[in-house]
């Protein structure tokens, strides 16, 4: 959670960065709008499209996903143990509280809310507990609680970060430790990585991954043969493409995006959440907003808000909605 005296430490850390730079770079770090950089970009979003906030006051939004059934969007704030619901017309009240783990809330950890979440064709909303350390489901119609997987080989996770659901129903889930009062160092920890995995429908659990210190963001291309994975890491702010055989397991990875220029000119953020529209454009947030990216990886554009943006979700009417920072924002696409 970048905020401007962080950017301003960060600003001081890059070598040879002059005064000038350091004033422009901070401009740049409030850019609000739609910034174009390959003009491919048109047929996505316009450059004069406004973006608005819907909501502010929250301690770090996350985890958007579109409603379509109640014609509402649900997101979440993991610090304050909360899903909140935006309707259009009526908007944002409380959805859930507590999300994740139960009250009270041991100071052991640092993030007790559902994180990531998705829909899983049945009613479900599934969820990655950043508080209880598990991937749960909630019953949309009686909103009860199923706990789908909370270890790895007998061992717990750190605190499960985002994830997203395949046609078959299998989970693709990342387990970094922001979720434990000291992150690395928490004595809660009982596997020595961050991982990568993918939970079957019959319960299984396979590790995809075990190589990368923050592993955030997933999601699925169209097709089903890419996953797109974000890392969270100063040292390595990139978003990694796996290439999926036909039973949704890994043959090879290759960077599909590097967000280091903008990490190192000091926009605020880091890869963190994805999404893909059908047509196989990715909204991969990261420095300085949301990178909209053809599906070759080529950055056609950034979305800003002026804040980091952790998150997003494709909705109805063509809106982008995004969690960032302490509030939620939205902007209208031609097409997805």
């Amino acid at each position: 959670m970048i905020d401007r005296r962080a950017l301003l430490a960060g600003l001081a850390a890059v070598p040879m960065l002059g005064a000038a730079r350091a004033l422009a770079a901070e401009k740049e770090a409030a850019f609000e709008g739609v910034r174009r950089l390959d003009p491919e970009l048109d047929r996505i979003v316009s450059v004069d499209a406004r973006v608005d906030v819907l909501g502010r006051g929250y301690r770090w939004a996350e985890g958007p996903v579109w409603l379509p059934s109640e014609d509402c969007l649900l997101f979440g704030d993991p610090g304050n143990n909360i899903i909140h619901r935006w309707r259009e017309g009526q908007g944002i009240s409380t959805f859930l509280s507590p999300s994740g783990h139960p009250l009270p809330v041991p100071p052991s950890i640092s993030e007790p809310g559902l994180n990531g979440i998705a829909l899983d064709g049945k009613g479900g909303l599934v969820g990655a507990n950043s508080g209880s350390r598990s991937i749960d489901c909630i019953d949309l119609a009686t909103m009860q609680r199923t706990t789908l997987v909370d270890r790895f080989e007998g061992k717990r996770f750190n605190s499960p970060n985002d994830l997203c659901i395949a046609s078959s129903g299998a989970i693709y889930f990342t387990d970094p430790t922001y979720g434990l009062a000291g992150g690395d160092d928490s004595p809660l920890r009982e596997l020595a990585w961050c991982g990568l995995y993918r939970l079957s429908p019959d319960g299984k659990v396979a590790l995809f991954d075990r190589t990368h210190r923050r592993p955030n963001g997933v999601a699925l291309s169209p097709d089903e043969k890419t996953l797109y994975l974000a890392l969270s890491d100063e040292k390595e702010p990139e978003v990694l493409a796996y290439a999926l055989d036909a039973k949704g397991m890994p043959t090879g990875q290759r960077r599909f995006r590097d967000m280091r220029p903008q990490y190192d000119a000091g926009l605020p953020g880091l890869p963190d959440g994805i999404k893909v529209s059908p047509r196989g454009d990715v909204f991969a947030t990261g420095p300085g907003g949301v990178h909209v990216c053809s599906a070759d990886g080529r950055l056609l554009g950034i979305i800003g808000t002026g804040k980091p943006v952790a998150n997003c979700a494709l909705g109805s009417k063509g809106r982008l909605f995004m969690t960032s920072f302490d509030r939620l924002a939205v902007v209208t696409l031609k097409q997805t």
